[in-house]
């Protein structure tokens, strides 16, 4: 890849700017700029599998995905799904409806067909996109837990209190307790009005205090010397600079933007996958978790 960049066009007036994603040279480093342990997957598995919130209201941490077209939100879902099982699975989803724009929870099985789930779940909302996809004040109304499982999105119309899947009395339960972006780290980059409605929606849940953060997919993809050994994605100089990029565009520190690869194409489990999706996915329940004992 060459040396050539593209600027990351961030005003402090409140005009967001299309963000351009840098392209980094692609070269590695000896010593890597975050510290992970490879392979070392037994104990964050354990914690996961077993997590339990410690108020009786809330029986598990609600985990709300949002982000641009294509960014891998349902990959990411189903390879949590992969990772907390012990096989790439694509069939452990409880439901599929998040595909056409309803508002749908996601349940992990924490083995097999067995009814036992972990005690954190998923939403995954439509894209934002240019012009249609999903509404920001949509998903500023289920960070709050107005919106009611099936609702179905319409980009043309945002839910009013007087519609039938208006949730008026939301428990600690329905609420968002995480909030998180999902971004390509192989996306050219994203436009202003995408941009806007971001900015919008991490507005809204910093008033509301909800912790934030994000994930970077599809590195592999992204970074060649990340796809010829995924070892190398702490120590590759163009993934560093993606999450100096995606921390100027979408406003999250760096050290909550954790780079994950998706499960797509393998039939076999891998231990260096698992060990950076099971690092994002701590992190987000470490961060539900403190939220909901707040």
């Amino acid at each position: 890849m060459g040396n050539h960049s593209s600027t990351v066009n961030v005003s402090g007036s409140g005009h967001v700017g299309t963000i351009y994603m840098r392209a980094a040279r692609s070269f590695t480093v000896s010593e890597p700029w975050r510290k992970i342990s490879w392979g070392d997957n037994a104990r964050d598995l354990q914690y996961v599998k077993e997590y339990k919130p410690g108020n009786k209201d809330i029986k598990h941490v609600r985990i709300l995905l949002y982000g641009p077209d294509g960014a891998g939100k349902s990959s990411f879902i189903k390879s949590v799904c992969s990772v907390i099982q012990g096989r790439v699975t694509t069939d452990a989803l409880t439901s599929d409806k998040s595909y056409n724009g309803t508002y749908e929870t996601f349940k992990i099985r924490k083995e097999g067909n067995s009814e036992t789930f972990c005690h954190f779940v998923f939403n995954d909302v439509m894209d934002l996109k240019d012009g249609d996809g999903i509404c920001a004040d949509d998903i500023k109304l289920a960070l709050k837990g107005h919106v009611k499982e099936g609702y179905q999105f319409k980009p043309s119309s945002p839910l009013s209190p007087e519609d039938p899947g208006y949730n008026p009395r939301p428990s600690a339960d329905d609420k968002v307790h995480v909030l998180v972006c999902v971004l390509s780290a192989d996306s050219a980059g994203i436009t202003d009005s995408v941009l806007k409605k971001m900015a919008d929606i991490r507005e809204a849940a910093s008033e509301l205090g909800i912790p934030q953060m994000a994930i970077g997919t599809h590195i592999d993809s992204a970074c060649p010397e990340t796809k010829k050994d995924l070892k190398n994605v702490y120590k590759s100089q163009q993934l560093k600079q993606k999450v100096k990029d995606f921390s100027a565009a979408v406003g999250v520190p760096e050290n909550y933007i954790f780079p994950v690869k998706n499960y797509s194409d393998e039939t076999h489990i891998n231990d260096d996958v698992n060990t950076l999706i099971l690092s994002a996915l701590r992190q987000m329940i470490s961060l539900g978790d403190n939220f909901i004992e707040k």
